[in-house]
């Protein structure tokens, strides 16, 4: 999924493919083509460019125009934890989208990267520069830039052999029958709500291992450390509400409730590891949790020592 929007009452009556245009800032012709590749959908269902909209009717993209060149170069604030001539691994801020896209045209982190480094614009893929792998916009924690071509290669490489490791923490709801284990399930676009993912069959394959570090039961909820062995879309968000327990504050996948309100999902990139591509020296950097997350644990944290201590009493 790309972006998914209500028909306002000003666009009523208009056709999709203006519609569009006018919401997205793309062009009728872009707009027409997705059409043509059933990308874009009405409540649900293909249409045709000439349909005309109904206020409150849900229109989703499920893919974008073609993009051309690179990315804007833009003076975006950026934090590097570990760098050298052909690697950067970067903290990236929850809310920060990767790379520019529908409803994102710029003000991304491939935006930032070509800023601080300009020889990223030869590395890897024009739109995507430097970048191979990414993280969801409301994800914080670690990415693996490549600053040169033979990094990015080597770096592509390792994650198709599933060579780097990945780990993430997590706030699930619930408690997991086991302290650890294993989730194999394979994940595609979801056939209800095609502007997510889903466990369904026919998906590509998908692995998450899973490990609790600390639970809640007093709020019912889980921190879990989460190891990445496929790297899909949504992976871990997927996985852990396919078991019955969602990452707290993760509305797209059941995750949001008024016992424990976040303005986003729990969920930080905490670790990477990786062997360099050109070197082959083994790296490993660890990443703490943002101040948000650390903020919600502190605050479970107090509320169980509370009432450890009335029941001491």
């Amino acid at each position: 999924m790309i972006e998914s929007y209500e028909v306002p009452a000003t666009l009523a009556g208009e056709r999709v493919d203006r519609a569009v245009a006018l919401l997205t800032g793309w062009t009728r012709v872009d707009v027409q083509e997705l059409i043509k590749r059933k990308s874009v959908l009405v409540d649900g269902k293909k249409v045709i460019k000439s349909r005309r909209l109904e206020e409150g009717e849900i229109v989703e993209l499920l893919a974008e125009p073609e993009p051309v060149g690179l990315p804007a170069a833009q003076d975006i604030a950026i934090v590097e934890r570990w760098s050298d001539e052909d690697v950067i691994v970067i903290s990236k801020p929850a809310g920060l989208v990767v790379h520019p896209g529908a409803g994102n045209p710029d003000g991304t982190l491939a935006n930032a990267l070509l800023f601080h480094h300009p020889e990223l614009a030869d590395v890897g893929e024009p739109t995507r520069p430097g970048i191979v792998h990414r993280l969801d916009r409301d994800t914080s924690g670690l990415m693996l830039v490549a600053r040169t071509q033979r990094a990015y290669d080597g770096l592509v490489a390792q994650l198709f052999n599933h060579e780097v490791e990945r780990r993430y923490i997590a706030l699930v709801w619930g408690v997991p029958d086991a302290p650890r284990g294993v989730i194999d399930a394979p994940i595609g676009r979801s056939v209800r709500i095609p502007t997510r993912m889903a466990v369904r069959e026919g998906g590509r394959a998908a692995r998450t291992h899973y490990e609790v570090m600390e639970s809640f039961p007093e709020k019912g909820v889980t921190l879990l450390e989460c190891t990445l062995e496929t790297g899909r879309t949504h992976q871990i968000r997927v996985h852990v509400a396919a078991i019955g327990h969602p990452v707290v504050g993760d509305g797209a996948y059941g995750g949001r409730r008024s016992s424990l309100v976040m303005d986003r999902p729990f969920l930080h990139a905490a670790a990477l590891a990786f062997d360099h591509p050109v070197t082959g020296e083994r790296i490993e950097i660890q990443e703490p949790l943002t101040p948000d997350l650390a903020a919600v644990l502190t605050g479970l944290s107090r509320e169980l020592s509370s009432e450890e201590t009335l029941e001491a009493t």
